[in-house]
Order: structure tokens, then sequence, then C-alpha cells
């Protein structure tokens, strides 16, 4: 017969298994956040619905830093988003960001707030894109379903949070300077921050998440 000492080491590492095995379980898009709108230019769309990489789905975690709940943190280096919440949370989400040298950091407020914005492209962008100077909002705009302007010292900083037609490129970086979120999550962060909600902008190198060495940032509960 197994000898006590065999018995417990099986338990073990049954239950040492069955920890592993646990994963966070990321909820789809809250479709009651969508309006007729919403859903009939979702469904329009064009570009492929290219699942987000777990890393970068959106979910609750444990949230250290001293943003005041409603506040936007935004890490460029580790491609994520944060929305402060009460009791030291915060739900965060992946993000798009641009490469460093077009990127912008720095403490915003929001501004302004569009459902499926124009594009208005700057000098710059149609120069370096060869883009038309306006594109009007829909459903393949690489604007996405809604725009979260930043302004500081009471101007337009020309960096926005907004959707993308390129959900793929959630957790990378690419040639455009603003935060793109899926069309699903900027939907969701849009109905939860105010205007002139504080936005933190993370300095390039000092970013505090999981997945970097300051362990600051926890990840948790998926939210829906």
């Amino acid at each position: 017969m197994p000898s006590i000492a065999s018995k417990f080491a099986v338990l073990v590492a049954g239950l040492m298994l069955a920890g592993c095995m646990q994963t966070t379980h990321y909820e789809a898009m809250n479709e009651s956040l969508l309006k007729p709108r919403d859903k009939d230019y979702l469904a329009k769309v064009s570009y492929v619905k290219t699942p987000v990489a777990e890393p970068f789905r959106r979910a609750i975690v444990e949230y250290h830093r001293k943003e005041a709940p409603g506040s936007i943190v935004v890490d460029s280096d580790n491609h994520y988003l944060y929305y402060v919440l009460d009791g030291g949370k915060a739900i965060r989400y992946g993000i798009t960001v641009g490469e460093e040298a077009m990127a912008w950091s720095g403490i915003a407020k929001v501004g302004a707030m569009t459902e499926w914005p124009d594009w208005h492209p700057t000098p710059g962008e149609i120069k370096r894109l060869g883009v038309p100077t306006f594109v009007k909002g829909g459903p393949d705009n690489p604007m996405g379903s809604r725009a979260i302007y930043l302004y500081s010292g009471g101007k337009d900083t020309l960096f926005r949070i907004h959707g993308t037609n390129q959900p793929e490129y959630i957790g990378a970086s690419i040639s455009s300077g603003c935060i793109r979120m899926t069309n699903e999550d900027v939907i969701d962060l849009y109905n939860k921050v105010k205007m002139g909600a504080i936005v933190v902008v993370l300095d390039p190198k000092q970013g505090d998440s999981p997945y970097n060495s300051k362990m600051a940032l926890q990840g948790g509960t998926a939210y829906q």
C-alpha cells in the first residue's frame, strides 16, 4: 500500500497542478453599453476582428499608485491603460502606442469626448502616412468608435485616446503617437470617464506593470 508520505506528495502535486491550471476569465463586451449606431457600425467593419492576446484583455487589477478614482494612467512602456477605481483597484486595458520618438508624456485633462469621431490628420501625418486631409467617422475610420481628447494648460495636446481599425496591434508600438484601444474597450472606458478627469501618461522607461520588475500592479479578475 502507498505510504502516508507518498499519498501526501500526490495530494500536494495535485493541488499545485490545480493552481497552475487556474486562469483569469476574461469577459466579452457588455452589450448594454452599445448604442444602436454602435451595433450598426461594428457589424459593418471590414477589418478582421483579431482577438486580443490574453495579457492585454480588459481586467480588474490591484492598483498601488495614488491617483484618484476616475483618473486614467497610461503605461506606454508596457502597453496598458488603467482607469482607477476605489479600493485599490483599477480596470486595465491593453493598448497600441506610438513609437517612442512620436510619443507624448505628461499630465493632462480630458478636454473633449466624441462618439465615432471624424479624423483630421495633422500635417505631419498627412506627409508621413499619405492620408487625406479629412476622414468621416464610421466603421473603418482609424479613430474608431470613440475619442477622448487630452488638454494641458487649456490647450489641445493633439494626443488622443481612441479606438482602432487595427486590433491586431494591441500590445504593440506602431508609427502613430496616439493611444489606441479596441473599439469595444474604448466604448467601455468612454462610458466611465468624465470630462475634466486627470490623465497621467508615464514617461518612457517609467512603466509600472506586472510585466516590469517594479511589480506594483498585479493581475486580477476580469471585468465586464
